[in-house]
């Protein structure tokens, strides 16, 4: 059973490297992550060996592409030009690679999440250049590898039976970078596109802790981001970045056991009672409030003083999020003052897949019972949509995606 839960410490930030080496000093064997790459069909060698970082034991990988001689004597005698000026002509458009992932003989659920972690990924980078998503080029070497990076963590999760990701709020570093599109400030545009919604926290020091491919990775794969959760601890392992100089080494350390079926987290409760809200503009506040990460909202009708009928607007939400969404309120809504609590609250574990059906492509709510047993909630927008194009009624398309998910995903 699929029960393993993987906590990720970004004291350091991460890298599409020290993800997949960390995911290796856990156990993941190298044999079956070569096997598991193969089907791409890419020419690069994979080293990895051990390092030592600040005292810490740790895996260390490398993805070289090996050049043609020709390759090299052309570089010799032509010394390539700066970063920024250098030809478009040669790499992978994002068209390619989502075509090459797609394409390969890659098992169902590590292809759809390696197309998910590229398609982030890509759309970062489209929106910090001004440019569609499948005009978004990648140089060569970089290109192979964030594909291997990318396709490595798919792979390491599925291998290591990973049902759920948790990560602590993310180190980032400051300073500039060095890039093909000249000096850029550190975090680097796409890295921090890619961070919105996401907790961080100074890392303290003038490197990069957080690279593009990283970001895209834990962006798609963390379930959420919160300390240590309620686990039986199995393994501990190490990915390593470069050696760096800081007062943390640069380490990404991943944390593997069995989950206890639920977890426990903090709550920030916000409630107010409205008596003269239109209610045809809860709508509208209620999308805003979930644009500013509201984790629910509800409204519940309410007899006040002097027997006027109103509503009780109770949001859920991270802690640290409480400050935005009580401007929200204030900004969106006749509340004139807000209440503000912190509740213990315990969760079943859960996570998000894309399932492909007949239909088309949806999106599913994986829930785990502390039993183990699987429920599967497909997402209501996803089969509106395909009832509409299919001409099926809703609920049948409901238990069609529902039926198919537990078969895919019961393992």
């Amino acid at each position: 059973m699929r029960n393993k839960l993987l906590h990720l410490d970004a004291f350091s930030g991460a890298a599409g490297n020290m993800f997949m080496a960390a995911l290796l000093d856990l156990g993941l064997p190298r044999k079956a992550l070569i096997e598991g790459l193969a089907p791409l069909g890419l020419d690069f060698k994979l080293i990895v060996r051990k390092v030592d970082r600040s005292g810490f034991a740790a895996r260390y990988v490398d993805v070289r592409v090996p050049r043609s001689r020709a390759q090299k004597k052309a570089e010799r005698a032509h010394p390539p030009p700066p970063p920024h000026r250098r030809s478009p002509s040669h790499g992978r458009h994002y068209v390619e690679i989502r075509d090459l992932i797609a394409g390969a003989k890659l098992d169902g659920g590590v292809r759809d999440r390696s197309l998910a972690i590229f398609e982030a990924l890509g759309r970062a980078e489209a929106k910090v250049h001004g440019a569609c998503l499948e005009d978004v080029h990648f140089h060569e070497v970089g290109a192979v590898d964030a594909i291997v990076d990318v396709v490595a963590a798919a792979i390491g999760l599925d291998q290591l039976g990973v049902a759920r990701v948790t990560c602590s709020p993310i180190a980032i570093g400051h300073g500039t970078i060095d890039s093909d599109h000249g000096r850029l400030p550190l975090p680097a545009p796409a890295t921090l596109e890619l961070l919105r919604g996401l907790p961080t926290i100074p890392a303290g020091v003038e490197w990069e802790t957080l690279t593009p491919t990283g970001a895209a990775i834990l962006r798609t794969v963390v379930d959420e981001f919160s300390a240590l959760p309620a686990m039986t601890i199995e393994r501990i392992g190490y990915g390593a970045g470069n050696d760096r100089k800081g007062p943390l080494p640069n380490l990404l350390r991943a944390t593997i056991g069995e989950g206890a079926g639920f977890s426990s987290d903090r709550v920030a409760v916000i409630e107010t009672n409205l008596d003269d809200l239109v209610p045809e503009h809860f709508d509208y506040l209620m999308e805003r409030l979930f644009e500013g990460g509201a984790l629910d909202v509800s409204l519940q009708s309410l007899q006040m003083k002097k027997n006027r009928p109103g509503f009780l607007v109770r949001v859920l939400a991270r802690p640290m999020d409480k400050d935005l969404l009580a401007r929200i309120l204030f900004a969106e809504s006749t509340a004139i003052g807000v209440r503000v609590s912190e509740w213990d609250r315990l969760v079943l574990e859960r996570s998000k897949r894309r399932l492909k059906t007949p239909h088309g492509t949806v999106s599913v709510k994986l829930i785990r019972s502390p039993e183990g047993g699987l429920e599967c909630s497909p997402e209501y927008d996803d089969c509106k949509r395909l009832a509409q194009k299919s001409g099926l009624p809703l609920r049948e398309i409901v238990q069609r995606v529902r039926e198919q998910a537990r078969r895919e995903f019961e393992a």
